[in-house]
């Protein structure tokens, strides 16, 4: 075994080499490469590289392989897998294997049975090394002009060793059939055969199944069965029944026969593999820390557990309920029929629908939106979420619907689960790639795992730049490859990067990324066939931006403060990216061409009732706790600047007028005494008679000068409302409205001093505030008018007016505690004029 196990390792060697190869590739498809000389000369670069790194390669593949020749293969742990499994069953198939899960006794059984394993290794490597040495030769001999003209009879090939190979390698055949952006057209047409057009077995047997499953006559549970399957997939085959009971139509599942067997024989085999495949990696690149083997072992146990279809139909009903509860009305998950399903048969509803991959393009496009919010809402919000969603398991539901559902998500064998903090820390990781904000993502990275504490930041940031922000970009692997060489400079300085990456930059690739990455790596491939230009991250942001707007949790808030103060040093609120997270949370993503710009307002934005509505629904309740207490700080600086403005323009008016003989030698009315109740530090007034005090000292205490800081907080606050509100609401916040004509300055000073010497109780002082605000908004109204314009600020009002009472009740209800802070805060300051301590 020796020898082949060397031969072997020469090709994945060549392999190896070729990938990089194949993915750049990909690029001259499109763009500035296509028929180009820039392209001659990448083909160039590309095969001399090859050809440089062959022996070097070779003799290091080698060495793996006589390395791990003898080590004692262990089954995959798993302990702390995220693999959505039961684990309460114990039982044995009559093979010796477990029905659930079981390293131990898995190791147990290869060890009973080294003959078989040996034989499958041996029918592997006989079956590969041919393919893969044919692979090689055509990539050295022809380099990648060679490899794209028999991608045709390759993938041709590959498809046919898949299906003799069995289960485990139709399951890699189908992850590739989705990707366009990788294979070419006639290798995705070839391996597309593999998503439910397998051999099938005897339907004689599948029948014998069923009845040993139900443990009855067929008869008595089916008025109707089709004599052949309507599907045929690699765990399975589908038929269409007919149930005796309620005639409801039904698709039974059955398993194939052997199938637990041959599985666990290749665990064997890719476990071998994958140790192999360590050792070479630990050779290539000793500074990565990535547990290869660990990678597999997620995916095998992943792999394994789909056979349990007692397992698929909790998982398909769990997932069912909860996507249902959280509103997710698009997606139809068929219910399961428990009581005639066991570990080897499924029956579920039956759903008439046409497959993603035989939709036109522009049909695809339309369910696209629809699929990514149900994967999102899985992934992000559960933690709980499909693992294997090739376009055999999705379908565009035939004729409309009354609940709305178009799209159909089936086969729920592989769900996977993701810790809430690994969750929370994704979403951060987002916002942060969508932004560019790489100096936020490597502390992610570390988070997640990925990257290490002691990480060299300088190094990686200008690194991650030249990698990510193609993918930004979207368009799928050929666009990326393509974007990678012109952004490095060069082929040269682009193989440079990669180098640094795999000898100083030390990541892992944390476990559950082998089932999260098959699952990405599948939908985007669907997404591509139907866009080309379709980019994961940047569509991906309207879900993240209403996450960050009404998810409470620490995490959350962190990122959601993070974006709108402009990172963790930021001195304050920037009020323009509210606005661009609220439009991009209802869908309308202003993008600088590479990323999402959070500091401009997209020019065609939601209008004000719909961003009002929003704001006050729970989808934006991270948001308003956020903003209730930034708007503590906003109303103080708002009403100080007010009562500013109207004081100095009342000092201007005493100036200028005559009031008679005495012109203006009389004192501003500011500057005379008069008796104020002046309230204690808790807003009460208890004194029984009134003090006497300057109107304007007490107008000073009242609204102290803003500092340079708030000034310019203020400043921005205005340059926001004159953006989506118009100048009448600016004028409000900059306090211009207070005095923009001459009887509403006295009217102002007058009804808030009024106010205050009107009695003793913290509410009725409280009233001033709401009455200034209202005459301010008033009289904004009036003026405009008067001189035949309408007023931005109808837009507010009317949108108020159209709220639902529950809507209404909680606005009134955030202003009212918002005026009682405000006048609290107030209070304090106009306490240290009283003779006494408060």
């Amino acid at each position: 075994m020796g020898s082949s196990t060397d031969l072997f390792m020469r090709s994945v060697a060549l392999i190896l080499l070729l990938s990089p190869a194949a993915g750049l590739r990909a690029g001259t498809h499109a763009g500035p490469l296509r028929d180009s000389a820039v392209r001659r000369s990448h083909v160039r670069a590309v095969d001399t590289m090859m050809e440089a790194a062959v022996a070097a390669a070779a003799s290091a593949a080698m060495q793996a392989a006589q390395q791990t020749e003898h080590l004692e293969i262990r089954a995959p742990e798993a302990s702390k897998t995220y693999v959505s499994l039961d684990k309460s069953s114990q039982s044995l198939t009559v093979e010796g294997l477990p029905e659930v899960y079981d390293a131990k006794i898995i190791e147990k059984y290869w060890k009973s049975n080294s003959g078989a394993l040996r034989a499958r290794w041996t029918q592997f490597l006989g079956i590969s090394i041919p393919f893969m040495t044919r692979v090689a030769s055509i990539g050295l001999s022809g380099g990648m002009e060679g490899l794209e003209r028999e991608s045709g009879s390759l993938a041709r090939d590959a498809r046919i060793h898949m299906e003799e190979l069995g289960p485990t390698y139709i399951k890699l055949g189908q992850m590739m059939s989705v990707r366009p952006d990788v294979l070419p057209q006639a290798a995705m047409d070839e391996l597309m055969y593999l998503q439910d057009n397998v051999p099938r077995f005897s339907d004689e047997v599948a029948m014998e199944i069923l009845a040993k499953e139900l443990g009855r006559d067929i008869s008595e549970v089916f008025s109707f069965i089709t004599p052949e399957p309507i599907a045929a997939a690699s765990l399975a085959q589908v038929y269409k029944a007919t149930l005796l009971s309620t005639g409801e139509s039904v698709a039974v599942k059955v398993q194939r026969p052997g199938v637990l067997e041959t599985i666990s024989k290749d665990l064997y085999v890719l476990r071998r593999a994958a140790e192999v495949y360590q050792n070479l990696m630990d050779r290539i690149a000793p500074k990565q820390r990535t547990d290869y083997t660990a990678l597999l072992n997620e995916w095998a146990i992943g792999f394994y557990t789909e056979l349990d279809f007692a397992n698929e139909g909790r998982n398909q009903m769990r997932l069912r309920t909860m996507l249902e509860e959280r509103q997710v009305n698009g997606v139809l998950v068929p219910a399961v029929y428990e009581e005639y399903s066991t570990r080897r048969l499924l029956v579920s509803e039956w759903v008439d629908g046409t497959k993603l991959s035989e939709l036109p393009p522009a049909e695809l496009r339309e369910l696209v939106s629809v699929g990514q919010e149900a994967f999102l809402v899985q992934l992000l919000q559960i933690g709980v979420f499909h693992a294997d969603p090739h376009p055999g398991n999705l379908l565009k539901l035939h004729g409309p619907r009354e609940d709305g559902k178009v799209l159909a998500l089936l086969d729920f064998g592989l769900v996977a689960q993701v810790k809430q903090s690994d969750r929370d820390t994704m979403i951060s990781a987002l916002i942060h790639l969508a932004n560019k904000d790489y100096t936020s993502l490597v502390e992610d990275f570390v988070e997640l795992g990925i990257l290490p504490a002691d990480a060299n930041r300088p190094m990686i940031i200008p690194l991650m730049d030249k990698a990510l922000t193609p993918y930004i970009q979207g368009g799928g692997a050929a666009k990326y490859a393509e974007k990678i060489v012109e952004g490095s400079g060069g082929f040269q300085a682009m193989t440079q990067d990669m180098l640094t990456v795999l000898n100083e930059v030390p990541f892992t690739i944390p476990p559950y990324f082998a089932l999260l990455a098959r699952a990405i790596v599948t939908l985007e491939g669907i997404a591509l066939q139907g866009d080309p230009g379709y980019a994961l991250i940047l569509e991906s942001y309207p879900f993240i931006a209403r996450k960050l707007l009404s998810d409470d949790r620490p995490a959350v808030q962190r990122a959601l403060q993070e974006a709108l103060y402009g990172g963790p040093g930021g001195s304050g609120m920037k009020g323009n990216r509210i606005a661009v997270l609220l439009n991009s949370a209802l869908g309308i993503v202003q993008r600088d061409g590479l990323s999402v710009d959070l500091d401009s307002v997209p020019t065609d934005g939601v209008d004000v009732k719909t961003a009002m509505a929003f704001l006050l629904s729970g989808e934006a309740e991270s948001l308003r706790a956020l903003l209730s207490r930034e708007a503590d700080t906003a109303a103080d600086l708002v009403l100080r600047q007010t009562i500013r403005r109207a004081v100095g323009a009342l000092d201007g008016q005493a100036a200028t007028s005559t009031f008679g003989l005495v012109g203006g030698w009389l004192p501003s009315p500011l500057d005379i005494p008069a008796p104020f109740f002046l309230p204690d530090a808790d807003g009460f007034s208890r004194a029984a008679f009134p003090a006497f005090h300057k109107t304007r000292a007490v107008l000073e205490a009242m609204a102290p000068k803003l500092t340079q800081n708030e000034e310019l907080y203020l400043l921005s606050l205005a340059d926001l409302a004159t953006e989506l509100l118009g100048p009448d609401a600016a004028a409000i916040v900059n306090g211009d409205a207070a005095s923009s004509d001459t009887l509403a300055v006295p009217r102002l000073v007058l009804d808030i001093v009024e106010r205050f010497n009107s009695g003793s109780s913290a509410g009725s002082n409280e009233q001033a505030l709401v009455g200034a605000a209202r005459s301010l908004v008033g009289r904004t109204r009036r003026k405009a008018s008067q001189s035949g314009e309408s007023s931005s600020m109808d837009g507010v009002l009317t949108a108020y007016d159209e709220l639902s009472a529950e809507q209404r009740a909680l606005l009134d209800g955030t202003l009212t505690a918002l005026n009682s802070r405000t006048y609290a805060s107030m209070s304090k300051r106009l306490a240290k004029l009283k003779s006494y301590k408060p």
